[in-house]
């Protein structure tokens, strides 16, 4: 004869425990979603661009993205993002100390200005440095004197770079200088540090992976920048003519193939520098962990 199981009944006063239920929709759809986006959105374009530069043969490609006028931009675009980047690591350090360690009347304002260059059409900023630092402007009439072109020349698409790459120094440095309290200052100025040996024993070793970040982020954005340089510029073939107006010129003249040429060079200069700055984070996450 066999017995029934009757189902257990939980303690008094403990309750089953329920499934929580997610605001956003299960696994499968989000997911679904997920990869639909990205792949419209992302991945599509990148590859009809490398199905576009296939068309032609890898020599003619080559000869293409490696002629002399394709050259002497490349120079302009990384050698100036990379000046660009670099003065912003040094001055997006300044910036970000003024803001993070000191009390000051406008305070807000100037922290609200440093994200304009995100805010501000990149035409519109291009538009307003050639006003200041054409022969005329309000700055350059100052140089013009000395013989010193600022505005169409490569000094001023350096100018244009730096002034686009700055928030990105300054947001990333500015919360590891909140979490770097003052009393490690005055602790090592209570050993006998003084303010250079506290920077650079103390403060920069903390820095190091968030300037590199920023850096890294600053030089991407400053080589894909277009607006707010063509109108500095100039545009004079091999000398003041970046990469991505050399493929808007290519555009112009119906020649699809070979702005997909360069494209496909600044698109693999894109992924190498975002795998650098995946690489600089994973860095940095690892130092504040052992930390």
């Amino acid at each position: 004869m066999s017995t029934a199981v009757l189902p257990t009944r939980a303690p008094w006063g403990i309750l089953p425990r329920r499934r929580q239920r997610s605001a956003l929709p299960g696994f499968g759809l989000t997911l679904g979603f997920t990869l639909s986006y990205l792949g419209f959105i992302v991945l599509l374009p990148i590859i009809a661009l490398f199905i576009k530069a296939m068309e032609l043969s890898l020599s003619e490609i080559w000869d293409i993205a490696t002629e002399p006028r394709a050259m002497a931009s490349y120079r302009l675009s990384f050698g100036g993002s990379f000046i660009a980047a670099s003065i912003n690591m040094v001055f997006g350090l300044i910036v970000a100390w003024v803001l993070v360690r000191y009390q000051f009347p406008g305070k807000k304002l100037i922290d609200a200005l440093v994200d304009l260059p995100f805010a501000l059409p990149t035409a519109v900023a291009g538009i307003a440095l050639t006003g200041l630092y054409a022969s005329t402007g309000w700055i350059g009439q100052y140089f013009e004197p000395f013989g010193i072109r600022i505005a169409y020349t490569q000094i001023g698409v350096i100018i244009a770079l730096t002034f686009i790459g700055l928030p990105f120094v300054v947001r990333i440095v500015q919360p590891v200088l909140q979490d770097l309290e003052a009393e490690v200052e005055e602790a090592a100025a209570s050993l006998g540090a003084s303010r250079w040996q506290t920077f650079a024993r103390v403060l920069f070793p903390a820095l190091l992976p968030a300037l590199l970040t920023g850096f890294a982020l600053a030089f991407a954005r400053a080589v894909g920048e277009f607006g707010s340089v063509i109108f500095i510029a100039g545009n004079i073939p091999f000398d003041t003519e970046i990469t991505p107006l050399l493929i808007f010129i290519k555009l112009e003249q119906y020649d699809f193939t070979g702005a997909a040429a360069l494209g496909a060079v600044m698109l693999v200069a894109a992924f190498v520098l975002l795998l650098v700055i995946n690489m600089l984070q994973a860095w940095a996450s690892t130092r504040s962990r052992r930390a």
